[in-house]
């Protein structure tokens, strides 16, 4: 009742509207019974040029409205939504005036992240809309670097502000989630929202029908994808037998670390992981220069004074300063400590 009054005093007055002290057109929706009435922040889905999928035209028949007891039976947990739709039905069904609901779509199409022309093409258009709608999506693996689920992200677009709110709501609901999940959604949530009293039959149609698009691209993209994963797998398979019939021509890949000689132990493991030489010897002389003036090195691990005779194919074709400004290079931060360097360097072809 609260609610109720601080929503119409402040339509009187032109200001925001207000529940629970918190304005709704602008902010992250969310449930106001799960979430403890705390707003949490959103971010729309990376605007991504999406890969051109190819569709069937799918047409459906527009549900008949619920009566408003039915609405309230609808028991959410049975419709299968992904979490973020669970949190926006809830959110939206928590809203008691239509007006701040239809203005809430009207604020989430402002917020749909703009998409490339590349999309508006005949095979991404949703049939049976009032207004013209197009909807691609793409798949990648979920987790930070892969090897996850496939996951499917939404782009899209309308040049009807309600309609695309409505889109908004389902990229936002459905980006990120399995195709399994997006194809177990319930289409009633949209009565257990309470946004289909938003809507007319006509626009309701639309809703149901961008629905049923966004499923079947989801399931289209995920074919296409595992093929390319599948195939990336045996190319990666076919590269890792390659590469174990290949002759390593004796490469270094280790050497034993000197406890207390940490340039000693810096500049080997530098020089065989990034140039993989066949031979390497680095010789620490900085015995024979004790006390040696001005050398970092030696005033905090008695190093100093250096000889290295190395072989790797990486110095074919390049001249002797090369090499040895290579190698210098490679050794920066180490470089600074050392008094004196001797280099030996060849390629594989000239031992």
């Amino acid at each position: 009742i609260c609610n109720q009054i601080l929503i119409q005093i402040k339509m009187k007055t032109g200001k925001p509207f207000l529940i629970a002290g918190v304005p709704i057109a602008g902010l992250a929706l969310h449930s106001w019974s799960n979430h403890g009435g705390v707003a949490t922040a959103w971010t729309p889905p990376s605007s991504r040029t999406a890969s051109r999928t190819t569709s069937r035209v799918v047409t459906l028949t527009t549900n008949t409205a619920l009566p408003s007891s039915a609405i309230d039976d609808i028991d959410i947990s049975t419709l299968h939504l992904t979490p973020e739709l669970e949190m926006m039905t809830n959110a939206f069904g928590s809203i008691p005036d239509e007006k701040t609901r239809h203005k809430q779509l009207l604020y989430m199409a402002s917020k749909l992240p703009p998409v490339d022309d590349s999309i508006r093409i005949p095979e991404n258009k949703v049939p049976g809309c009032l207004s013209t709608v197009h909807v691609d999506c793409t798949v990648e693996e979920s987790g930070e670097e892969g090897g996850g689920d496939l996951v499917v992200n939404y782009v899209g677009d309308s040049d009807g502000l309600l309609t695309k709110g409505l889109l908004a709501l389902l990229i936002r609901g459905m980006s990120g989630c399995t195709p399994e999940q997006i194809n177990a959604i319930d289409p009633q949530f949209i009565q257990a929202a309470k946004i289909s009293q938003t809507l007319t039959p006509g626009r309701n149609n639309g809703f149901l029908n961008m629905l049923a698009v966004m499923k079947k691209k989801a399931l289209e993209a995920a074919e296409k994808g595992e093929d390319v994963t599948d195939a990336i797998a045996e190319e990666t398979k076919a590269d890792e037998d390659d590469d174990d019939d290949a002759p390593t021509n004796n490469i270094v890949t280790s050497f034993d670390p000197i406890e207390g000689k940490p340039m000693y132990n810096a500049m080997l493991t530098t020089l065989i992981t990034v140039l993989k030489p066949t031979s390497i010897t680095l010789v620490d002389n900085s015995s024979q220069h004790a006390g040696h003036a001005g050398s970092k090195g030696w005033e905090e691990s008695g190093e100093s004074h250096f000889a290295l005779d190395i072989v790797a194919e990486a110095f074919e074709g390049l001249s002797l300063v090369k090499r040895h400004q290579l190698i210098y290079m490679l050794l920066g931060e180490v470089m600074p400590k050392i008094h004196a360097l001797e280099i030996k360097a060849k390629s594989t072809t000239e031992v």
